[in-house]
């Protein structure tokens, strides 16, 4: 895998006619085939952080905790650090909790492993309507948090009692992305988009009675949103919202 000490490597030897361009531009064109290793049941890719600044995510619905250890082991081993499963129940993460550096977050769902210890940088606001909500808002602000966000939760602020969020006002002005988690009808994104400065990641939840028609509604209504400003991810996507949320919140940030 060419990593940062391949490349200078590679830029070196250009300089001292050991290596011509040709051949740097034909090592970097081949790197990402190289880095994945194909375990039969998974192609590990490698090779993302270097293209998207965080590596591979475990998705962990789905999969045998046998195949997530094996991914994660192989993710270890080839120096794939803060290592995140999502979708991950108590029973898979009570199976894989010998991994070196495994932790479990129960109510996230999540599972960390291999992590780096690196300080959280800027400012990430995770706001959620109701208790109900906070299933998915704790996968966004964990998913944030183990991608080097330092993160705010400010939950159970939903429109039913709107002095609850502008109570929050000046944490909500100090963020540099929010996350907006709420189910029923889905309001709290475009008053809180109606509100800062910053974008704001929508998150519909399936919370809600029969005709939310399991967040459908709440998902309509935040496409719909009059504020500018806010992006909407799937139903109960909180760790799509999360990584979202912690990309712009590090744009600038060394």
């Amino acid at each position: 895998m060419v990593d940062r000490d391949e490349c200078l490597k590679l830029l070196e030897g250009v300089r001292d006619g050991r290596v011509s361009p040709a051949e740097m531009l034909a090592r970097l064109g081949s790197a990402p085939f190289d880095g994945y290793r194909d375990l039969g049941y998974a192609a590990v890719d490698h090779h993302r952080g270097i293209r998207q600044g965080a590596g591979e995510v475990i998705y962990g619905r789905g999969k045998t905790a046998e195949r997530i250890a094996g991914i994660v082991r192989e993710m270890a081993r080839a120096g794939d650090g803060d290592i995140i499963i999502t979708g991950l129940s108590a029973e898979k993460a009570g199976a894989l909790a010998d991994l070196p550096g495994f932790t479990y977050y129960p109510e996230a769902r999540i599972g960390s492993a291999a992590r780096t210890g690196r300080e959280p940088a800027g400012h990430v606001v995770v706001v959620s309507g109701g208790t109900s909500d906070m299933p998915v808002a704790e996968e966004a602000a964990v998913t944030a948090e183990l991608l080097g966000s330092r993160v705010t939760r400010v939950y159970d602020v939903g429109v039913a009692g709107l002095h609850r969020l502008l109570a929050r006002l000046d944490t909500l002005l100090s963020a540099r992305a929010v996350v907006a988690v709420a189910g029923m009808e889905g309001a709290l994104a475009s008053v809180v988009g109606g509100l800062v400065s910053c974008p704001v990641v929508a998150v519909p939840t399936s919370v809600g009675y029969g005709a939310n028609f399991g967040g459908l509604s709440a998902l309509l209504s935040m496409l719909n949103s009059c504020a500018s400003g806010v992006t909407v991810v799937n139903i109960d996507n909180g760790f799509g919202a999360g990584y979202t949320a912690n990309m712009i919140n590090r744009i600038g940030l060394i």
